[in-house]
């Protein structure tokens, strides 16, 4: 059946459902059933059944399986045809001739070819599933997302790391684009304000094709927001609290016609934190170590908001898609520092530096999109206009206690303030086609135009007591405005047997970047022009067993901050500044893969392999006894290794999913220096067991390891912890309350080390991990 006839049967089948409700017949017969999936015979909850008399366009009765995949249905005595709408299977029908009270055998319904897509496990209870092009997550199958945010989820992702400053890492290569619905946004700048339970899904593209924007080295993270399918009214609610008086409280709604879909999500959530960090940096001419410490609290109160609607006429849909993010922060950095004489170990200087920051982040993304179907499902044309803004405004206040180990009034001699106000947009115009060929092949083509401008503005000034008033520094105050503009087109060609599938694509961008300083007046423009081929292919060798192979080229551009040269300057002996002489990355990505899919288990391996020129990383360079941390161009980075992702039901109550990835990094930066170069194995493991126990109980543990990583100068070391949830369901699973302890054994922790010609230096970092959280939910 087409697609959109699909759509609006289901839907109009709702409408005469609750028609039917009012006017309900004493005299009819009963007709009950169960439905199962084809291959891998679970069964198939809320499913929309109907009941149509033979050759009707309208069915006589309709209703949905429960959880168990049962259906029951009453109707007058007759002939009837009944038939099954559920997105993703094949349309099915049965005819049924009603004279009593009648139990059908088991139906099992077929699951659509899916080309390159096709899911490896089928069934919903799994929080992985792996396909052609990556993995997507199902974040409310893992408890330990409960009252968490999207850098929760990926922390329990495979592949996924997630630093302690909440940069994102895939198989050990930085640099990924990350999506919300699909579509680039300036509220992606900080992952830690979207909340866990807004999320629907997570789609993780480790080598995406020429669909896809060319942009970042390890690759595609679209984040695919809630909004509601089914027919009729549906919500959830869910509020946690957690130690520290931490709490999160969201709830979402939709209502699904015949002609038109609403929903809405709300989310708020308060979260603090407290923690240290310990340096020691040795700079070797200068004989002296400096040992520095930060104590820190922080306090974050956020409010999220999603909201969009659906229209559908003829073969139309218009849809408006919206997400209205805001939150203040606000925390306290005391820095303690002393520097030694290496040799007798006297005291050469001390002081305190106490930051008071506040921070506030305003943004809204907006979309409007137009969809066209046709008869046949393999043809579409979908356009996208979408406008994202996001405004943070940030004030420090630094007291400084010179030669003082204790941040008394009394030693208080000097005071620092800062203000920084960021504006980012973000705007896109975007058109796909996709159209069927003659030939049985089909192919892709589309425009993309994406235009951004990032504002950043910071003044800084020192308390003068001679004049008893702050005086603006124009030699640290900046204004950095970056703009860009990249214009894309790409076509893509595929096509399949009953064995082996392919696509291969071209993708184009034109970039033009203008970056100008306003305190100097320097401007800095670039145009480059770059054309980006993929392939993907799928060999099905049975019934359970496929090989992939895909390979993309792919870039990586410098962003604003990272260019932006001015220095930031809460510590005065470790600055950080970014570099507006950087280019772009430019990387090859292969990947090989086998996916073993069987009854109650699947098992997918990856083989990859990753080259990257102009590889950009960052490097510590000491200058008259400060340290700079900036963002460098090295020669080129090579990364390889293998990723193994299994799920299994080991038993009907019992579920375990896991991952190890391996590889092993080559760091070539004798460009910038000859100790920039390095090399190393890491590997990181993650698994989670999960237990359907007696009482509507579910128990849960979640535990992650990450080897120690190379970086340029040094390494990464190691860090390993482990969750532990229990909930308990209620009313049929339309209830829950959760019990969730992370970081059971209080192990997890930022620690490192770096060595260089003329300084070594360690690092340890340590927030608040381990937290009790209540959670409770309701859906309807």
């Amino acid at each position: 059946m087409k697609r959109y006839q699909l759509y609006l049967t289901t839907l109009f089948l709702f409408c005469l459902f609750a028609g039917s409700n009012a006017f309900g017949q004493s005299d009819d017969i009963s007709l009950r059933g169960t439905l199962v999936d084809n291959a891998s015979r679970d069964p198939l909850s809320f499913v929309q059944v109907a009941l149509y008399k033979p050759g009707a366009d309208q069915p006589v009765t309709f209703s949905d399986t429960d959880e168990a995949g049962k259906f029951s249905l009453r109707a007058a005595e007759g002939t009837y045809v009944l038939r099954f709408f559920l997105l993703g299977f094949n349309e099915q029908e049965v005819e049924v001739d009603l004279r009593q009270n009648k139990v059908l055998e088991t139906i099992a319904l077929v699951a659509e070819n899916q080309d390159l897509e096709e899911v490896i496990v089928q069934s919903s209870k799994f929080p992985i599933r792996s396909d052609a092009e990556g993995l997507t997550i199902n974040p409310s199958q893992n408890l330990s997302n409960l009252g968490g945010t999207l850098l929760d989820i990926l922390r329990n992702t495979p592949s996924v790391s997630v630093s302690e400053d909440g940069a994102i890492t895939l198989r050990g290569s930085s640099g990924t684009n990350v999506l919300i619905n699909g579509r680039n946004s300036s509220l992606t700048q900080n992952l830690d304000q979207i909340p866990a339970s807004a999320i629907e899904q997570i789609k993780i593209i480790n080598n995406p094709n020429a669909r896809y924007d060319a942009e970042a080295e390890a690759g595609v993270i679209d984040i695919i927001l809630k909004k509601g399918e089914n027919l009729g009214t549906h919500g959830s609610g869910e509020l946690t609290y957690g130690t520290r008086g931490r709490m999160n409280a969201g709830a979402n709604i939709n209502h699904r016609t015949l002609r038109y879909n609403v929903f809405a999500g709300y989310n708020f959530r308060r979260w603090r934190s407290v923690g240290e960090r310990r340096t020691e940096r040795e700079i070797f001419e200068d004989e002296e170590i400096l040992d520095q410490q930060t104590n820190s609290t922080n306090e974050n109160l956020g409010h999220n908001l999603n909201f969009g609607a659906d229209y559908y006429f003829g073969n139309n849909i218009i849809s408006y898609e919206g997400f209205f993010q805001t939150s203040d922060d606000s925390q306290v950095n005391t820095l303690y520092a002393d520097l030694r004489d290496v040799d007798t170990n006297d005291l050469v200087l001390e002081y305190v530096r106490r930051n008071r920051e506040t921070e506030a982040d305003d943004g809204i993304d907006n979309a409007l999109i137009y969809e066209r179907t046709f008869d046949n499902p393999d043809k579409s044309f979908k356009l996208i206009a979408s406008n994202s803004y996001r405004n943070q405004y940030k004030i420090q206040n630094i007291d400084i206690f010179r030669n003082s180990s204790e941040p008394l009034d009394e030693n208080l001699n000097g005071r620092e303030r800062a203000f920084t106000d960021e504006k980012r947009y973000v705007s896109i115009v975007q058109t796909d086609f996709t159209t069927p060929l003659a030939s049985g092949a089909k192919i892709e083509a589309g425009l993309k135009s994406t235009i951004r401008k990032f504002d950043n503005d910071y003044v800084y000034s020192r308390f003068e007591e001679n004049t008893q008033d702050f005086v603006d520094d124009p030699a640290v105050s900046n204004r950095f405005v970056y703009k860009d503009q990249i214009h894309a087109g790409y076509f893509i060609y595929s096509g399949s047997s009953s064995r082996f599938e392919y696509t291969a694509g071209l993708r184009g961008e034109y970039t033009f970047v203008d970056t100008y300083l306003a305190n100097t007046g320097e401007s800095n423009k670039q145009n480059y022009i770059n054309l980006f081929p993929s392939l993907q292919t799928l060999y099905k060798l049975n019934e359970e067993n496929s090989v992939k192979f895909s390979y993309s080229r792919r870039i990586d551009r410098p962003t604003a901050w990272r260019l932006n040269p001015f220095p930031d300057i809460t510590d005065s002996l470790s600055v950080r500044r970014g570099n507006p002489n950087l280019q772009p990355e430019m990387i090859h990505s292969i990947e090989l893969g086998h996916m073993a899919n069987f009854e109650n288990s699947s098992l997918t391996t990856n083989l990859f392999y990753r080259h990257v020129d102009g590889q950009l990383d960052f490097v510590t360079l000491v200058e008259d006894g400060i340290s700079y941390s900036q963002p460098a161009n090295l020669n080129t980075a090579v990364s390889y290794g293998v990723e193994f992702i299994g799920i299994t039901d080991v038993l009907p109550w019992w579920n375990i999913n896991g991952s190890v990835t391996a590889f092993r990094i080559q760091v070539d930066g004798s460009n910038v220096g000859e100790e920039f170069i390095n090399q190393g194995f890491a590997w990181n493991s993650k698994l989670m067991n999960s237990f359907e126990l007696p009482k509507n109980f579910s128990l849960q543990f979640v535990a992650n390891y990450e080897s120690a990583e190379i970086e340029a100068q040094g390494r990464d070391l190691a860090q390993y912890y482990m969750d532990v949830n229990l909930q308990k369901s209620f009313w049929e699973n339309k209830g829950a309350l959760s019990l969730s302890l992370r970081d059971v054994f209080d192990t997890q922790r930022f620690a490192g080390n770096s060595l260089t010609n003329t300084f070594r230096q360690t690092f340890y970092a340590k927030r608040e991990t381990r937290i009790l959280m209540v959670s409770g939910r309701y859906r309807f």
